[in-house]
């Protein structure tokens, strides 16, 4: 089973990305802030990562920064989904940008066709 590591503050966008994503066959794991979503990817090796721009202390393209260090987890592809306006070009090498409120559809679109 693919896993997939949601990285959010949004307790409400975690808990609704966990529901969709389990519902169509794969495993979750989440994290609340940069710090916590590089400990939790270094723990889990999660098959791609859904990764909130704009959250207390450090934001998402530091995280990306970090994970794009890591020789064991520079390749996990992933999916930014912010609602920050304008955020295209934070992220240049994600594999998609979806605005918040974002289409379930796209998503799990997306997810399937970057998923290894």
């Amino acid at each position: 089973m693919k896993k997939i590591l949601i990285v959010d503050d949004d307790p409400n966008i975690r808990d609704y990305l966990v529901s969709l994503l389990e519902d169509n066959g794969y495993a979750t794991c989440t994290a609340n802030d940069v710090r916590d979503g590089l400990k939790v990817a270094k723990e889990n090796k999660p098959d791609l990562i859904t990764l909130d721009l704009e959250m207390p202390g450090e934001w998402g393209p530091r995280f990306y920064r970090q994970l794009a260090q890591d020789d064991e987890l520079k390749n996990i592809p992933v999916i930014v989904i912010s609602g920050l306006s304008g955020n295209d070009y934070a992220i240049s090498k994600a594999v998609a940008t979806l605005s918040k409120p974002f289409d379930r559809e796209e998503l799990l679109g997306i997810i399937k066709e970057n998923i290894i």
